[in-house]
């Protein structure tokens, strides 16, 4: 090995090093944003979930149920509305990246009751006797 090619590998390695670096830090910061995400839309689920069960019971507290969920989820009720049976909200939830500024997601989510069918459920066509739709009634 020649004197001056002496230490040139270092060089190489450092550089390898902070590709990898770089390379992790985007890794996690996709793997918080999507964390955040999830957050929002667990909360916004529940929230409408909650509010829909307190519309259903004749109760018209439904958004502030809601916004009891999303608080208890660490999450921020945005909106709510009510119409008829069914909820609808708007939740965010805030998360900070090392490094950069405080970020805000958004979620919607809906829940009412499900709509009886206007006709019997009938045997498939192949009269296996197995359902074509199913119904869950609340």
């Amino acid at each position: 090995m020649a004197v001056e090619e002496r230490g040139s590998a270092t060089l190489w390695v450092v550089a390898f090093m902070g590709v990898l670096m770089a390379m992790a830090m985007g890794v996690a910061y996709v793997g918080m944003a999507r964390v955040a995400v999830h957050r929002a839309r667990s909360a916004a689920d529940l929230s409408a979930l909650a509010a829909a069960r307190v519309v259903v019971r004749g109760n018209d507290q439904a958004c502030d149920e809601a916004e009891s969920v999303a608080s208890a989820n660490h999450a921020v009720l945005e909106r709510c509305r009510v119409d008829g049976l069914t909820a609808e909200v708007w939740v965010s939830v805030r998360y900070a990246l090392p490094g950069l500024a405080e970020r805000r997601v958004t979620s919607r989510a809906r829940a009412g009751p499900v709509r009886q069918p206007s006709a019997p459920i009938s045997a498939g066509a192949s009269g296996t006797g197995r359902a074509s739709r199913a119904v869950i009634n609340l």
